[in-house]
């Protein structure tokens, strides 16, 4: 078991098990998943939540509707507007007597302890961090120094309102997820459930939570009196309320939001299954056999008969996935990559670790594209704020346009192997297909469609202010970046 590293972090300390509320039937969302499984036996419903505020609406809606229980799990969340809002909407729901469970990956949260505190002392709150860094010493030395426990992260998202309703996708909790940052905004990708799907997340983070590295934040951090966070407890939620006013009405009113609230909105009616790993794969010394969520999929997209369509920020194959890839090709299949360039990514190191691999995609008959860094939509979503670049976050793949899958997972060693993911698989024709016309729509104008001269050199093609664009280079990169691109092919690709 990794858990007996070297770490100061104590994973055995007693913790009360819970789970899942299932008697919530008389709950305003436990009667509508009523009526909704007796109209749709077996079926789920699914709304897309492409636009950031319509994203940021659609949690806030959820958690200012549930009644009896919300679960909380993200990868990462920041101490700014969305952090805020998000954080202050929690605390009202609590202080209506809703039970919040809130499981946060330890790693890249950039909350302050101090902040996670306040929300862990309201007595409807618990809060847990995921396989923490001990707060003894240096943060980044302890990190280093038990490397093979605290490399493994919970990358897995939801968020779900009395088991009736859940969010599943690519987002975290952070400004720049959601139309509110001014320098970048980050294209992401969720949906809305509501059906059987949703106990099958709801199993999910459960696991989760009761898993042996799931630790008490009272654990962790016990700097404060009980009077001293009651007391500031008082004030930051006064201080919340006011400053989220703005965006928690720009986020809950928005058209698409207005639409899903009235019913008028377009929902997928469709099967769907929640794919994702175990809370034993981080537990445990790194093994293909609890690889759940890959090894399904991959399974699944081995029974593919046209193509396969996907959209990840981070694209690293490895030798055996571009063996995998080239057989699906063989096969008579068509593969479409559409992930991040140099320009538009956030991690230049994966895209290195990409990078070497960009001919062999190619030479094998797939499809690439790489984002547009400046391919601005002037439409900021009711944010108020039009950002300078973009980065492409979304995860999803779609198979023979019709299965939909949507969640967590980079197409990458580190998501594959080391971190813990989740996804939905959707079987919705329509929804494939409502897809298929918006990305090809889009591809023209916000991203580089990657070709080879006859001398097997990269070209990059585009249609910019309706002209076409052909770049030898690394699009709109400076040759500090493109260097640092090429320092980076040295890091193991394991890590990446």
């Amino acid at each position: 078991m990794l858990l007996t590293g070297c770490s100061t972090v104590s994973f055995d300390q007693p913790k009360t098990a819970s789970h899942a509320y299932t008697d919530t039937g008389d709950t305003p969302f436990g009667l509508h998943l009523a009526q909704w499984n007796s109209e749709h036996q077996g079926l789920s419903g699914f709304y897309p939540l492409s636009d950031g505020m319509d994203a940021l609406g659609a949690r806030l809606r959820l958690i200012e509707g549930a009644q009896r229980g919300i679960d909380v799990q993200y990868f990462l969340m920041k101490d700014d507007d969305a952090g805020e809002v998000f954080a202050g909407s929690l605390l009202r729901a609590a202080d209506r007597g809703v039970r919040v469970r809130f499981l946060l990956d330890d790693v890249f949260t950039t909350v302050e302890d101090d902040i996670l505190a306040l929300l862990n002392q309201h007595p409807n709150i618990q809060m847990r961090l995921y396989n923490p860094i001990s707060r003894r010493g240096i943060y980044y030395l302890n990190y280093a120094g038990d490397f093979s426990r605290t490399n493994r992260r919970m990358h897995s998202k939801s968020l779900t309102g009395d088991n009736a309703f859940a969010i599943v996708g690519g987002r975290n909790i952070a400004d720049e997820y959601f139309q509110l940052r001014g320098d970048t905004e980050f294209l992401d990708y969720d949906v809305l459930a509501i059906g059987p799907i949703v106990a099958e997340v709801s199993q999910q983070f459960d696991d989760f939570w009761n898993s042996s590295m799931a630790v008490p934040l009272e654990q962790m951090n016990n700097k404060f009196t009980p009077q001293d966070l009651a007391e500031e407890l008082a004030e930051i939620d006064e201080e919340l309320a006011a400053a989220s006013h703005s965006i928690y009405r720009k986020a809950i009113n928005t058209q698409y939001m207005r639409e899903l609230v009235d019913g008028t909105g377009t929902i997928y009616v469709a099967p769907a299954v929640l794919l994702h790993d175990g809370a034993v794969k981080l537990e445990n010394p790194i093994d293909a056999s609890q690889m759940t969520l890959i090894n399904e999929l991959a399974d699944f997209i081995d029974t593919a008969e046209a193509s396969v369509f996907i959209v990840t920020p981070y694209f690293i194959p490895t030798d055996s996935g571009v063996e995998f890839w080239r057989k699906i090709i063989d096969s008579g299949k068509s593969v479409t990559v559409v992930t991040n360039s140099l320009a538009s990514t956030n991690h230049v190191p994966v895209h290195a670790g990409y990078a070497r691999y960009r001919k062999d995609m190619l030479e094998m008959g797939a499809s690439l594209y790489e984002a547009r860094v400046n391919a601005i939509d002037a439409d900021d979503g009711g944010s108020g704020t039009t950002p300078d670049s973009l980065t492409l976050h979304t995860k999803l793949m779609l198979i023979d346009e019709r299965h939909l899958f949507v969640g967590s997972l980079n197409l990458d060693p580190r998501s594959i192997r080391i971190n813990a993911e989740m996804g939905l698989l959707i079987d919705s024709p329509e929804m494939g297909r409502e897809f298929m016309k918006d990305i090809e729509a889009s591809l023209d104008d916000s991203a580089y469609k990657l070709e080879l001269d006859k001398n097997g050199r990269l070209r990059w093609r585009a249609n910019i202010d309706g002209e076409e664009v052909l770049e030898t280079k690394e699009p709109l990169t400076s040759w500090w970046r493109r260097f640092q691109a090429q320092v980076y092919r040295i890091l193991p690709e394991s890590q990446l």
